[in-house]
C-alpha cells in the first residue's frame, strides 16, 4: 500500500471528508481514483455473437482502479451502472478472463437479457470511458488450489463464461492434466468464443472439446451421453453451469457422487407451495401467498426491497424472516426458525410467513 494510499483511508482524512467520504471527492478529480471503493472504466466491446432474433452476447473489457483486489477463475462481480434517471443498478456478472491480480484489467461477458437492465445498457448503450461501480469478486464456483487431474466442465449457453475462465487460466498455467470441456448452445451460430474454442480444438493438448448443438442434431443430455464421453464420470471433478434446465437433468446423475460442483447461470423455476398469508411486518402490508419467491410477493404487493443478482448469489435481498417456514429454492432446504436472516430473492414461503420489510 502506498503512503497516499495510507493517509487517504486514515481516520483524520476521513473525519475532514465526512459524511461524503474521500472517495466522493476524488471522484470529482478523476473517477479512476478511489481509496476505498472500486471502480473500473470499459476499455473495449467485442461482439461475441450477433444473430437475428437473440439477445446479442458482447465481452466487455474493464480497467479497475487500484482497489481492485483481482479474481479466481470462475468468481464473479457486482457491477452498478447509472441509468438514464440517475438510477444505479447492480447485477452480478462473471468474470470470463483468466485469474488477475490487483489493478488488472478483466473481461465480462454478458447476454444482454431482454429483461435484464443493466446487461442492455452494457451491451447496447455503453461506450469506451464508461465507469462502472465495482465490488470486489466474489463466489466458491472455483479452481482448489491443488488442481485436480482430470477436470470436466458442463456448461450451457453463457454459463460458459466461469468455465472458460477457468480453462484460460489452467492454459496460462499449462496445465499438464486432462480437461473434458462439454458445452451445449442452441447452435453454432449462438456459440459464444466460438473462435477460440475452434483454435482450442485443433491445439488439443488434453483437452477434449464437445460442443453440442441440439439444433442442429446434437443429442441433448443424458448420464448415457455423459457416460459414453467420459467413461466413470462420477469419479472426475466436474464443474457445472448452465440454465436451470441443464443444471436439474445433470445434477441426478452425480446422486451418491460428491465430484460436482454447481453455479447456476439462472435460478430454477420454482413454484413454493402457495396458501396461507405473507406478511411484511415493517411496511404493514399482508397478501395472499402465491407461491412465488419473498421477493417477487413484496414486488406484487406494492412494496421495493433491495435486491442485487436476484439469483441467490450477491446477498443483496437479505432480510430478517419473523416467524413461519420459507424453502430455498436453490438447495429444497426447508428452514422454520424465528428471526432468520434469509435471501428472499430464492425463498419461498410455506403457509403464514412474515418477513421484516
Amino acid at each position: 500500500m502506498s503512503l497516499a494510499t495510507t493517509i487517504l483511508r486514515s481516520r483524520a482524512v476521513s473525519a475532514l471528508t465526512s459524511p461524503h467520504g474521500v472517495d466522493r471527492y476524488l471522484e470529482l478529480v478523476n473517477p479512476m481514483w478511489a481509496a476505498n471503493e472500486v471502480r473500473a472504466r470499459l476499455v473495449d466491446i467485442d461482439l461475441e455473437v450477433d444473430v437475428p432474433g437473440a439477445a446479442r452476447v458482447a465481452t466487455l473489457t474493464f480497467q479497475p482502479t487500484s482497489t481492485w483486489r483481482g479474481h479466481r477463475a470462475g468468481q464473479y462481480v457486482q457491477l452498478g451502472v447509472e441509468l438514464p434517471g440517475g438510477r444505479r443498478t447492480t447485477r452480478c456478472f462473471t468474470v470470463s478472463s483468466p485469474d488477475s491480480k490487483p489493478g488488472d484489467r478483466f473481461t465480462v461477458t454478458m447476454r444482454a437479457n431482454p429483461d435484464g437492465q443493466v446487461s442492455q445498457h452494457l451491451v447496447e448503450h455503453a461506450k469506451r470511458g464508461t465507469i462502472v461501480h465495482l465490488s470486489q469478486a466474489e463466489g466458491d464456483f472455483v479452481l482448489p488450489d491443488h488442481v485436480p487431474d482430470h477436470i470436466l466442465f458442463i456448461t450451457g449457453g453463457s454459463g460458459i463464461t466461469p468455465a472458460m475462465s477457468m480453462l484460460r487460466s489452467l492454459q496460462r498455467r499449462t496445465h499438464r492434466g486432462r480437461i473434458t470441456f462439454l458445452h451445449y448452445a442452441q447452435s453454432e451460430d449462438h456459440q459464444i468464443f466460438k473462435d477460440e474454442l475452434a483454435e482450442i480444438s485443433q491445439q488439443g493438448y488434453g483437452i477434449d472439446l464437445h460442443l453440442v448443438y441440439p439444433e442442429a442434431g446434437g443429442r441433448n443430455f443424458s448420464p448415457m451421453e455423459l457416460e459414453r464421453i467420459v467413461p466413470g464420470f462420477r469419479d472426475v471433478d466436474t464443474w457445472l453451469c448452465g440454465p436451470a434446465g441443464l443444471v436439474n437433468a445433470v445434477t441426478p446423475a452425480y446422486e451418491g457422487s460428491d465430484k460436482l460442483r454447481v453455479e447456476y447461470f439462472k435460478p430454477p423455476t420454482f413454484s413454493g407451495v402457495a396458501g396461507g398469508e405473507v406478511s411484511f411486518a415493517k411496511s404493514g402490508v399482508a397478501a395472499e401467498n402465491s407461491g412465488d419467491n419473498i421477493l417477487e410477493q413484496a414486488e406484487a404487493a406494492g412494496l421495493a426491497p433491495a435486491f442485487g443478482c436476484r439469483m441467490g448469489i450477491c446477498f443483496g435481498c437479505v432480510a430478517i424472516k419473523k416467524e413461519g417456514t420459507v424453502r430455498n429454492v436453490l438447495t429444497g432446504e426447508t428452514s422454520s426458525l424465528p428471526d432468520e436472516q434469509i435471501r428472499i430473492c430464492v425463498s419461498t414461503p410455506e403457509g403464514d410467513c412474515s418477513v421484516e420489510l
